[in-house]
């Protein structure tokens, strides 16, 4: 039984903590049977059970994003984690506001362009 994103983001995080301990249970008595040389058929069901666990991790890391982006929503200061990643330069660029008050370095020394 696979695992679908879609009934997962429907879930509480306590509902999805719960189903997470059940898949690592799930997990860790597969590998013991591993060892002690189950049968192939259940030991092929690591694999999917891997991948059923990192869905339900992403989607508590996702609810849980979206619950600090709304919560930062509106003040000064959003955390590093949460802002725009994009470029370096252009995090360094100067934002709209910021160039209204820029001047130039030959602008206010009566420099003339009439050489």
């Amino acid at each position: 039984m696979v695992v679908k994103t879609f009934e997962l983001q429907s879930k509480s995080k306590t509902d999805l903590t719960k189903q997470l301990e059940e898949l690592k249970t799930e997990l860790l008595n597969l590998r013991v049977q591993k060892v002690a040389g189950g049968s192939s058929s259940k030991i092929l069901r690591i694999n999917s059970l891997r991948k059923d666990i990192a869905r339900v991790l992403t989607v508590m890391n996702q609810k849980q994003r979206a619950n600090l982006r709304e919560f930062y929503k509106g003040k000064k200061h959003l955390p590093l984690d949460l802002r725009a990643k994009k470029t370096r330069a252009i995090r360094r660029k100067l934002n709209q506001k910021s160039i209204g008050g820029v001047r130039t370095i030959g602008s206010g020394k009566g420099v003339d362009d009439e050489h």
